[in-house]
């Protein structure tokens, strides 16, 4: 069962109006989305995946109640032309969910997990011809150390390599246990006890797969264009690669020039147009309630000028 992180904070921070026009950028399966649609009657919702099982999902669970929205087939690095081929050029919320959705975790078909034997894919768009089983066999040592360091931080990068190309020499490695077991051989058997040590590699072959962290800048940055005076943009982040880019962009574009802080009156042009508004972490209910909200966090921007 999907449960939504940081939900109730979510609709708070997004500042819903009857009439408000949002955009849910990772709709998956329209936890957060059924939630603000309830909150904007006489508004409207744009939501984005690129995942066809959940879009079918969702339309299904969102038409029981409501008509007021489109499903948007695309990634999210995409809606700025999308909702543009819409004639939106301002919208009044914009929400980011970054975390892999449950249902993929769960279907052990999809790939993205290490407890559950199937065929190394973890793409988030089936119809891309890019999977795991490409990464893990057809990628070179040197780049399989920089994505399991860059995208895992993983500081056994290189001997996890080492054993992948060593290994598939001989034979190809087709499924996620497989690649798991690999692993473990390679890392020592005090690191072993600590989390299972494939976590951070399969984090980073995921990564790589879907190229999450360009996409997620391009895909923020766009968004910050599209926010209309008073709107608001919410990001749920998992892990501590996304959460620097959306807090690098956010101080970015939020902080006074240093060179300019001297004078006596800043002259309007170069105020800020946007203000931080919160960062936060999810409560020790919750994440008792919902394990998987225990690495997420909450950061909100707002346009003010």
């Amino acid at each position: 069962m999907h449960k939504s992180v940081l939900l109730n904070e979510c609709l708070e921070y997004l500042a819903l109006k009857e009439t408000s026009v949002i955009v849910d950028a990772t709709l998956g399966f329209a936890g957060h989305s059924f939630k603000i649609l309830e909150k904007i009657p006489k508004g409207f919702l744009y939501a984005f995946d690129q995942d066809q099982q959940a879009i079918l999902a969702s339309q299904k669970k969102l038409e029981s109640c409501f008509s007021n929205f489109e499903i948007i087939h695309n990634n999210f690095c995409f809606l700025k032309e999308e909702l543009q081929k819409r004639g939106l050029s301002q919208v009044d919320g914009i929400l980011f969910d970054l975390g892999v959705s449950s249902p993929q975790l769960d279907e052990a078909e999809r790939g993205f997990s290490f407890h559950k034997d199937a065929p190394l894919d973890m793409r988030m768009d089936i119809s891309q011809t890019l999977s795991a089983y490409e990464v893990v066999n057809e990628y070179s040592y040197e780049q399989l150390v920089s994505i399991f360091y860059k995208y895992g931080e993983e500081k056994y990068a290189p001997s996890i390599a080492r054993k992948i190309v060593s290994v598939r020499e001989t034979q190809k490695i087709k499924t996620t246990l497989e690649l798991a077991e690999l692993i473990k051989e390679s890392v020592p058997l005090k690191y072993r006890r600590e989390k299972h040590p494939a976590r951070k590699v399969f984090q980073a072959i995921r990564i790589e797969v879907n190229k999450e962290l360009d996409v997620f800048e391009k895909a923020l940055r766009d968004s910050l264009e599209l926010l209309a005076l008073h709107g608001r943009i919410c990001v749920i982040t998992f892990h501590s690669l996304e959460d620097k880019i959306c807090k690098e962009i956010f101080n970015e574009v939020s902080k006074v020039d240093e060179s300019l802080k001297k004078l006596p009156i800043i002259p309007k042009e170069y105020l800020p147009r946007f203000q931080v508004i919160a960062n936060i972490k999810p409560s020790d209910f919750e994440i008792q309630e919902n394990n998987r909200a225990r690495s997420a966090r909450l950061r909100v921007i707002e346009r003010i000028g």
